[in-house]
């Protein structure tokens, strides 16, 4: 990379790594920017010493502070508002834990159709500190006791990557009909055959994961369900959160509901949520916002050194 003896290098967030330098970096295109820092982000525009490469950040559900970039200026911004060919709607209820049985019910008919689901649980083992379901005890549970005439799969990120491969391959191939999971099936995954999925302690999950979670079923011909089970004594911004995602399927405008819920975080900072120090317009006014970006910059298309006398003030 260093020698340019390569014109293109596709890598994980090893490329952006104090070792890894690059001869003449053009472009760079960061996919599923809601997973990489702000920082991380800014480490591949300074991977070189001269010149800035464009940048291209693509994610179904950005990050509050994005989201305030694209707003404000920052970032230009393309909208993809299509699905891809063949996709169904998914619909999405939240329920309560005194429902449990009902979704296990549905979840066999499913399985009994020949479909597939998903699992998913915030802990990978359990924890004095929290009560939340974790996905080694819950992947024992279930197989012993709810759906003992299927096979169920268990994936979490301390596996080796051989045994990450082996369980996807398992559950790709219907192998496995039940996968239980962490958040390592956020992205990348592909199985039209799932049709439903179940998520474990929803409200512990931010607005993004959740819509990226729900995004790996309703890939098939199938009708989908993405079931998010509340834990009880749910918070007023958990609360939130799961009735955010029943209402809505669009990830831009669950990101501005994100971004109204946790702030922009620093626009010159590495902060990626959060109040800003600056005083600014109403969060949730984006059409204000745009107005004053597009007026901002016919002044400046006009004026670039704000020389005329009428922007004086302005230049001042």
């Amino acid at each position: 990379i260093r020698s340019h003896e390569v014109d293109i290098v596709v890598g994980t967030h090893a490329l952006i790594q104090d070792r890894v330098s690059f001869a003449n970096l053009g472009l760079a295109i960061v996919d599923e920017q809601h997973r990489f820092g702000v920082e991380q982000r800014g480490a591949l525009r300074r991977s070189q010493d001269d010149a800035q490469p464009d940048l291209l950040v693509m994610s179904a559900t950005p990050i509050p502070r994005s989201l305030a970039l694209t707003l404000y200026g920052d970032l230009d911004l393309s909208i993809i508002d299509e699905m891809p060919p063949g996709r169904q709607p998914i619909i999405t209820r939240a329920i309560q834990p005194w429902q449990r049985e009902r979704a296990y019910t549905y979840i066999r008919g499913q399985l009994n159709e020949g479909r597939q689901a998903f699992i998913i649980c915030p802990l990978v083992e359990e924890s004095d500190q929290l009560a939340s379901r974790a996905a080694v005890e819950e992947h024992r549970f279930l197989q012993d006791e709810v759906f003992p005439d299927f096979n169920v799969g268990l994936l979490h990120g301390r596996l080796s990557s051989a045994e990450k491969e082996a369980e996807m391959t398992r559950f790709y191939h219907n192998d496995s009909q039940l996968l239980v999971s962490t958040s390592v099936v956020e992205v990348g995954i592909d199985v039209p055959n799932a049709s439903v999925m179940l998520v474990e302690g929803a409200n512990r999950f931010g607005l993004a994961q959740l819509h990226q979670f729900r995004g790996r079923i309703g890939r098939g011909p199938w009708r989908s369900l993405c079931l998010l089970m509340q834990e009880e004594n749910i918070s007023s911004d958990g609360e939130e959160r799961l009735n955010a995602l029943v209402e809505n399927s669009d990830g831009f405008a669950l990101a501005e509901q994100d971004l109204q819920m946790r702030g922009p975080g620093d626009f010159f900072g590495t902060r990626q949520s959060g109040l800003p120090d600056l005083t600014v317009a109403r969060l949730g006014d984006s059409v204000t916002l745009v107005r004053a970006r597009e007026a901002a910059q016919i002044l400046l298309d006009a004026d670039p050194e704000l020389s005329h006398p009428a922007n004086a003030l302005l230049r001042e």
